[in-house]
C-alpha cells in the first residue's frame, strides 16, 4: 500500500486508517457526521493526494486531450478547469475526471483507484505529437472545502481569490511553494483544491491548519467526502458510473458534446444511443421512512424490478435515507413511487429533484 504525504498528520490526528485506491487513507477523524458537518457549516480540509495527476504536453496536446474527452476542449480558457470523461469506443465510462487548461499543456486530473488503467488507455490512444508526463507521486493535492475556505487561503496565498471563480484557477505562491489553486471541490461548498511539490506537503499541512484554527477547521476523512458529494448527487465512479454505464444515462450529457467538429474516442456509439433513447437514467430518490439504501438493492415499482441502487446514505443535512440508482426511463418522473428492497422487506421512497441539499455555497 502507498501513503500520501500527509499520512502521518492523518495518524496524529487519530484517522482511522483504510485501503482505498492503492493507498493508506483516512476514513475518519472525529466521526463521519461532526466532520460533514464542518464542512457544510465552516471549513475542512481533506487529503486528496492519492487522485492521479498526468500532464499532457507537446504541439498536440489539445488536440489529443479534446480526443480522448467528451467535454469541449477548445471553449476551456487559459486557467480555467472543466469537468469531463474517459469513454470506450463503446459509449461506457473509463472515468470521470477534471481537465485543465495551463496554457502551453493539460493537467489531467484522474481517480485514484483508476490510475493505473486510465493511464494505460491514454497510451493506448495516444496520437500526434502528445507526450503523457505522470506528476502523481512529486505532487500532493489538498482540498479545503467550507463557506469559510476563501478566508482561510486568502491569508496565505499572493493572489485575490475573489478574482476566481467556479471552475477557474491560478498559480500562487503558497507557503514558499509555488502552487496551482482552483475553485473546484466534491462537497456542493465553496472551497480551493490546491496542487504543490510533495516536498512542500508538511509545510503547506501546517499553515493551512493554523490559518483556518478561527474556524475550527478539521481534517475530513473519505465518509464525510462520500456523505457529502452524495448529497450534491456528484457521481462516484465504481458506483454510479463505470464501464457498463455511458454518460447520457447517467445525465451527464452537459459535458457530452456530441458535436465536436472531430469527435472523441465514443462518439459514434453515443450518437446512437441518443438517437434511439436511453433506456435508463440515473436518478435521485429519498426514503418515506427511517430506512437507509446502499449499493445493489433492488428498485421496484408496483413490486416489479425497475432498477438497482447504486449510491445510498443516511443524509447528515437532511436526516434521511437518499439514494442514487439507475431506474428504467418510464419510471423517473420526479414524484415516482419506489420501492427499496431492503433486507427482506420493501421500504417506500420518492424520486426527488437533486441535488438532495439545496443550501450549499458552491452548486
Amino acid at each position: 500500500m502507498k501513503r500520501t504525504p500527509f499520512f502521518e498528520k492523518h495518524v496524529a490526528n487519530g484517522g482511522r486508517i483504510v485501503s482505498f485506491a492503492g493507498y493508506e487513507m483516512p476514513v475518519q477523524f472525529r466521526g463521519i457526521i461532526p466532520e460533514h458537518n464542518r464542512v457544510r457549516t465552516t471549513v475542512g480540509v481533506f487529503d486528496v493526494s492519492h487522485m492521479g495527476r498526468i500532464e499532457v504536453r507537446g504541439k498536440d496536446a489539445f488536440k489529443f486531450t479534446s480526443h480522448v474527452t467528451t467535454n469541449d476542449v477548445s471553449t476551456c480558457a487559459l486557467m480555467q478547469a472543466q469537468y469531463s470523461i474517459f469513454c470506450y469506443p463503446d459509449g461506457g465510462i473509463v472515468d470521470d475526471l477534471l481537465v485543465y487548461n495551463l496554457g502551453d499543456y493539460t493537467l489531467l486530473v484522474i481517480n485514484g483507484a483508476n490510475h493505473d488503467k486510465d493511464v494505460k488507455w491514454l497510451q493506448d490512444n495516444l496520437q500526434g505529437d502528445a507526450e503523457l508526463v505522470d506528476v502523481t507521486d512529486p505532487m500532493a493535492q489538498l482540498a479545503i472545502q467550507g463557506p469559510k475556505s476563501e478566508l482561510v487561503m486568502q491569508k496565505l496565498v499572493d493572489v485575490k481569490l475573489a478574482d476566481i471563480k467556479f471552475y477557474w484557477s491560478n498559480w500562487c505562491m503558497l507557503a514558499g511553494a509555488r502552487a496551482l489553486i482552483s475553485r473546484t471541490g466534491y462537497t456542493g461548498e465553496d472551497g480551493f483544491e490546491i496542487y504543490f511539490p510533495a516536498a512542500a506537503a508538511d509545510k503547506i499541512w501546517n499553515e493551512v491548519m493554523t490559518a483556518g484554527r478561527e474556524f475550527e477547521i478539521e481534517p475530513i476523512g473519505l465518509g464525510a467526502r462520500d456523505t457529502l458529494r452524495l448529497e450534491m448527487k456528484y457521481s462516484l465512479y465504481g458506483n454510479d458510473i463505470d464501464q457498463t454505464t455511458n454518460p447520457l444515462e447517467a445525465v451527464l450529457g452537459w459535458v457530452t458534446k456530441l458535436d465536436k467538429p472531430d469527435g472523441f474516442v465514443g462518439s459514434d456509439a453515443l450518437k446512437k444511443v441518443k438517437a434511439e433513447g436511453v433506456k435508463r437514467k440515473l436518478v435521485g430518490f429519498e426514503m418515506d421512512g427511517n430506512e437507509i439504501p446502499r449499493p445493489h438493492y433492488d428498485i421496484l415499482v408496483k413490486g416489479a424490478k425497475a432498477g438497482l441502487v447504486t449510491s445510498g446514505t443516511m443524509s447528515p443535512s437532511l436526516k434521511k435515507g437518499i439514494g442514487l440508482g439507475y431506474i428504467q426511463v418510464p419510471h423517473t418522473a420526479v414524484g415516482t413511487e419506489l420501492e427499496i428492497a431492503i433486507r427482506g422487506r420493501n421500504a417506500p421512497a420518492t424520486v426527488v429533484t437533486t441535488p438532495f441539499y439545496k443550501q450549499g455555497t458552491r452548486k
